[in-house]
């Protein structure tokens, strides 16, 4: 194979083909030598993770509070259960945005910074979460209350659509070459960590009189997460821009119209990392937020226990996925990916089998074991295999485009999809274990086609499958 000693912005991606692109700068590059350990930047792993921390703690939070107050005080009617669709509509309106939103803000990042697009972000995903804390409800200002309610939902969306993105690659574009895999884990952490501050929350919210729930106890987290939010701000207003992106707009390279480029030459990228996103997306909602209702209406086990499991399952994520993270630096990537995958279908079987003998033991056990590991294991580095598909130029749009239309298609369907299985089948637990077996068999085939592109820095890059 031969050395390339430059790589043209416009050279498109393209999975089908068996080469491997390498790229040095002199003959003493073509053998990268032994890197030796360098000191974790705390201060970007904590700026990339505080806006994932905002964005799940707010998704959880909502999802709690749409099906215990919004369906009384946003979404009045007579028929409770249309008040309860409602209230889960607007709680499932997000992730039909956030393709928008990646888009939006994957532009501004690619072209104008890393850094300036996370400010954005995180100040228009965390404004609507105060903005909802804020918002009189319908007895105060009629049809207005549901509407604007909508709106920030909207604008919600669109914010978290470009939030990852940029928290993902400031995380990843900061990292070492031998650290990628664990600085790309720590966004990922967020959605642990999110859980985890959510359900202590709601859980002292709970403990006070309903009445006092309804009047204002459910306020207090959305109006509180400004202080998430200014933490976030702070911290990454102390960093500079990456110096991946530093490079490229030194260099001029630069392209017009990412969004462009990322659809007329990068869509096999994207349509991998679509199909990276499915062994991610469905089991979590079948792991994560779906045994909630199977495990209180099937198997009669208090909400409170099967609550306090989840939360144990993602403290063990949570300490999980840094660790995967960085295994993944010495292992290929695709290949690990796949393995995770793998081991979720191999598993989900008996995961069922030991969750329905109904015994509380029984429940965390497959809980931390679907939920902390399996689930653990595939987002810890699905973030840092999308972005390796995608040159730097377009990697913000490419990577955002993938992984927010893969939510869509996979997240914002699942909890829908496993409840109509379970109640067509007649309360039989085997459709929900092919859906997760249907969504890791997505993600085995797109593993086949990850390919890292060629970076214009001193690197040997290799095929990771």
């Amino acid at each position: 194979m031969v050395g390339l000693h430059s790589l043209s912005p416009a050279t498109p991606w393209n999975p089908l083909r068996n080469e491997v692109t390498l790229i040095t700068t002199t003959a003493s590059t073509r053998t990268a030598p032994t890197q030796p350990p360098t000191k974790l930047n705390k201060r970007v792993l904590f700026g990339s993770l505080s806006g994932s921390v905002i964005e799940w703690f707010d998704f959880l939070v909502y999802g709690t509070v749409a099906a215990l107050v919004f369906n009384k005080m946003f979404f009045p009617n007579d028929n409770a259960f249309v008040s309860t669709m409602l209230a889960y509509a607007s709680f499932s309106l997000t992730f039909f945005f956030r393709p928008l939103g990646g888009v939006i803000f994957a532009h501004i990042g690619d072209r104008i910074g890393r850094k300036k697009t996370l400010f954005l972000t995180l100040m228009l995903m965390g404004g609507g979460t105060v903005a909802i804390g804020l918002l009189p409800d319908y007895n105060a200002i009629g049809i207005w209350a549901p509407i604007l309610l909508m709106l920030l939902r909207i604008l919600q969306g669109i914010g978290i659509g470009g939030e990852w993105g940029g928290a993902l690659l400031l995380a990843y574009e900061y990292a070492p070459k031998h650290q990628r895999g664990l600085y790309g884990a720590v966004p990922q952490m967020g959605i642990s960590l999110g859980m985890l501050l959510a359900a202590g929350v709601v859980s002292l919210l709970t403990l006070l009189p309903d009445e006092q729930f309804l009047t204002w106890g459910w306020r207090v987290p959305f109006v509180g997460s400004i202080v998430l939010v200014f933490i976030g701000l702070w911290i990454r207003n102390g960093l500079d821009e990456t110096p991946e992106f530093r490079r490229m707009r030194e260099s001029g390279n630069q392209v017009k119209l990412p969004i462009k480029e990322v659809v007329t030459k990068y869509w096999p990228a994207v349509l991998v990392s679509i199909g990276a996103k499915a062994a991610e997306t469905g089991p979590f909602y079948i792991f994560g937020t779906y045994i909630v209702a199977y495990a209180t209406n099937f198997l009669n086990i208090r909400d409170n226990i099967v609550l306090l499991a989840v939360a144990c399952a993602a403290l063990v994520a949570t300490i999980w996925m840094p660790l995967f993270g960085a295994f993944s630096d010495r292992v290929p990537r695709a290949k690990l990916y796949r393995w995770s995958a793998t081991a979720t279908i191999l598993l989900i079987v008996p995961y069922y089998l030991v969750l329905n003998t109904g015994y509380i033991w029984a429940l965390f056990v497959a809980t931390v074991i679907g939920f902390g590991m399996l689930w653990g294991s595939v987002n810890a580095i699905l973030g840092t295999v999308i972005a390796e598909n995608f040159a730097p130029e377009v990697r913000y749009t490419g990577a955002s485009l993938g992984y927010q239309l893969g939510a869509a298609i996979f997240g914002g369907t699942a909890p829908i999809i496993a409840a109509w299985m379970f109640e067509v089948s007649g309360g039989q637990w085997w459709p929900i274990a092919l859906y997760v077996v249907a969504c890791c068999s997505i993600s085995i085939v797109a593993s086949f086609f990850i390919r890292r592109v060629a970076h214009r820095e001193p690197e040997t890059v290799a095929s990771q499958s």
